[in-house]
């Protein structure tokens, strides 16, 4: 069933918000404030608010083109976690660790660990 449809019929009684909560796989809570925004704004009270919307913890694009130029042409060191660290010692970058990998990534400068076989047994 579509989120609209359990809504719905929650809100012509036909089943309880309770058991509407529970076939949408959210919180009884969760549910009241959609119903309630449904009420007051219609389908597009659903829709997602923050679509369309960066981050608010998304690392500069001044500061990823650092980081890309940094690898290319200066400190090309393999392992993430000691050019991570020459990025911050050397170059003042506060970064996570994690940030860097993801860039370095994302464009194409670093492989991608292979996914694992689910283990058998």
């Amino acid at each position: 069933m579509k989120l609209q449809d359990v809504l719905l019929k929650a809100m012509a009684k036909k089943i309880t918000s309770l058991a509407a909560a529970k076939i949408i796989g959210v919180t009884p809570r969760t549910m009241q404030r959609w119903r309630e925004r449904l009420e007051e704004l219609g389908y597009d009270g659903l829709r997602g608010r923050r679509k369309g919307k960066a981050s608010p913890r998304r690392a500069p694009l001044k500061t990823c083109e650092e980081v890309l130029w940094l690898f290319q042409e200066r400190d090309c060191d393999p392992n993430v976690r000691r050019f991570h660290e020459k990025l911050q010692e050397e170059h003042g970058l506060d970064l996570s660790c994690r940030r860097v990998k993801q860039t370095l990534q994302g464009a194409g400068l670093l492989a991608r660990a292979r996914r694992r076989k689910a283990a058998s047994g």
